[in-house]
């Protein structure tokens, strides 16, 4: 059999914030590819704004370097478990991986899911331990730690027998010494390692073409473009050839334009063979998992399996008495276009349409995959509202099941106990207790999904900010009964449409936290508040105070009032009950009640509790 010897592919996985895409950046500027003149900035693969402030990597990206006579595919893929969707099908692609892990914290819930999904597509692993500059670096334990980790997740004895290289990302050095002090500034060993150790890819130009799409792209001037890998055959700018749709028709098209990958560019080329990666334009409604063939011999490969949404939220038309006033694109036909625009590179969303015109369902990963959506329509002029979001329940063999996560937690040992009864409140199982040592303990957890929609801030609050939570979709059991979670105080809704004041602001503060600032413009029915008790309290926060020519001793120069708590998009959506909306538009995010009028609420409120 013959291989493609001058070309390697591999997937840095890892954990969130493991410094994954640090080290891509390192990779780029260290082998022969950049020209000397070209300045790479600071986590340069993360090229979209959000990206860029949260430091997370949310949709996968391909590079290629150039090292000694090699050129190596670099797939840069996200960390957190909302966008596993990505990372699952990018192991299609690869022949091997380089496990990122960090020298202090070791493995993570995430580092779990991602080598989880290397091992079963049988690809060479690399572990590089990262951050090795730590003072509190524990490099031999963290490697035993992954060595656990593959043994438990049933690595075979070739993916056991792994090379480590320790390296720091952020200083551009490496060595194959657990000594920090053999560190140097190259990143020689990684390159080295991957070119010894990762397969070449298998060299059948010469047979039919077989080309699989991975990923989607969009581009307003040629459409949709399918990014995947050649595993059979030549493709070449020109060529007729048939897509083998999901659905098991066939679609004929010709390949309009071929481009590679080099450094950060995507250069076009006009032909592609055995084991490159490439991107192709030319075919309209191309999707994920589908075969590129020829007409003459069409033979599909497997389909890729894509991750299915485990949580839903109502998208709506914003009809608040604000409506309007600061967004661009205010319409349902306008925020209809831009999800089904979504849809073309987003293969783990779901969109459909209610009984009302003004309303979608969009399904998602998790919070933060739908919360990022919220959070680009903003930005670009959309304005709407978003309700609760609530996780899609499923019927297994005959029994109604719903998504559960595996919880890992680090926290100081003082809050272990609140941590534990909070979680058990949320019925979640304890599974493992470790002692990391320095005082700080990790606790594992399998939750029910819905038990864990707006917990991040109580957890926040209760392990004083030092407390870290990360989780990830485990499967699918039987339903819980009862309600899990959820708020327990109840809101503080503004009676009045007007102006905040300064004097009804301190009014309302002994009642409980205030989410307004003196002059904000509020309306009946919008949130101003939660209240220190757990039911819903009207409020009146526009009442300027009546002046009279009477003067007090002491001036009203003193009085001061707490700095308002302002909710950013995640913890406003945490926030939310079932009979409220999140208003979201490019300048504010308010939260509302659906019902703005306090007897028309209180009416529907005891046609529910008649109801039930």
């Amino acid at each position: 059999m013959k291989y493609r010897e001058d070309i390697r592919n591999v997937a840095i996985i890892a954990h969130v914030d493991h410094g994954k895409t640090t080290l891509v950046d390192e990779m780029l500027k260290q082998s022969d590819t950049l020209d000397s003149h070209v300045h790479l900035q600071e986590r340069a693969m993360d090229s979209n704004a959000i990206e860029k402030e949260r430091g997370i990597t949310i949709l996968a990206k391909n590079t290629a370097v150039n090292y000694k006579d090699y050129k190596i595919n670099i797939m840069d893929t996200p960390g957190h478990a909302d966008f596993g969707g990505e990372v699952e099908r990018i192991m299609k692609m690869v022949d091997g991986v380089l496990l990122v892990v960090d020298a202090y914290e070791g493995t993570m819930p995430q580092t779990r899911f991602v080598l989880k999904k290397a091992l079963e597509q049988h690809l060479t692993p690399i572990v590089v331990v990262n951050k090795i500059d730590k003072p509190s670096a524990r490099p031999e334990e963290v490697v035993d730690e992954v060595l656990e980790l593959f043994i438990e997740l049933g690595a075979d004895d070739d993916q056991l027998d792994f090379p480590v290289i320790y390296a720091s990302a952020i200083n551009g050095t490496s060595s194959l010494s657990d000594d920090p002090a053999e560190q140097t500034k190259t990143m020689a060993p990684i390159f080295d390692t991957i070119i010894e150790k990762i397969p070449a890819p298998v060299d059948n130009s010469d047979e039919p073409l077989q080309f699989q799409v991975s990923l989607l792209d969009y581009n307003d001037y040629v459409g949709r473009i399918g990014i995947g890998r050649v595993f059979r055959g030549k493709m070449k700018v020109g060529d007729q050839v048939s897509l083998m749709k999901l659905d098991g028709s066939i679609k004929n098209f010709r390949v309009t334009k071929i481009f590679g990958f080099f450094g950060l560019q995507r250069l076009e080329v006009q032909e592609a063979q055995a084991g490159d990666l490439i991107a192709v334009s030319g075919m309209e409604d191309i999707f994920v998992g589908e075969t590129v063939t020829p007409i003459d011999h069409q033979e599909a490969l497997p389909i890729l399996h894509i991750d299915e949404p485990t949580l839903q939220m109502t998208f709506l038309v914003n009809n608040s008495p604000f409506a309007g006033r600061e967004g661009k694109y205010v319409t349902s036909r306008k925020i209809e276009e831009r999800l089904m625009s979504e849809l073309h590179t987003d293969v783990s969303l779901r969109v459909e349409n209610t009984e009302s015109p003004d309303a979608w369902t969009v399904s998602g990963r998790g919070e933060l995959h739908l919360s990022i959506l919220i959070e680009n329509m903003r930005r670009e002029g959309y304005e709407l509202q978003v309700s609760r979001p609530e996780v899609i329940e499923r019927i297994v063999d005959g029994v109604k099941c719903e998504p559960f996560e595996r919880v890992q937690i680090d926290t100081p040992e003082e809050y272990m106990g609140s941590v534990i009864e909070a979680l058990g409140q949320r019925k979640a199982e304890m599974q493992d207790m470790i002692h990391s040592g320095n005082g700080q303990i990790r606790l594992v957890f399998l939750a029910p999904a819905r038990g864990l929609i707006g917990f991040t801030t109580e957890f926040l609050s209760m392990t004083r900010g030092y407390g870290i939570m990360n989780h990830t979709f485990d499967q699918y059991l039987p339903m819980i009964q009862g309600t899990l979670g959820g708020r327990r105080n109840g809101a503080l809704v503004s009676v009045d449409t007007g102006k905040a004041t300064m004097y009804s602001i301190m009014s309302v503060e002994e009642r409980g936290t205030v989410f307004v600032e003196p002059t904000t413009e509020v309306y009946e029915g919008m949130i101003v508040g939660e209240n220190s008790r757990d039911n819903d309290l009207g409020v009146n926060i526009t009442k300027a105070k009546q002046m009279t020519n009477v003067r007090s001793a002491n001036k009203d120069q003193t009085s001061v009032i707490k700095k308002p708590r302002i909710l950013t998009l995640e913890e406003s959506l945490e926030f939310l009950n079932d009979d409220e909306y999140c208003e979201v538009t490019p300048e504010s995010i308010r939260l509302r009640k659906q019902i703005l009028n306090k007897s028309e609420r209180e009416k529907a409120a005891k046609k529910r509790k008649v109801a039930e």
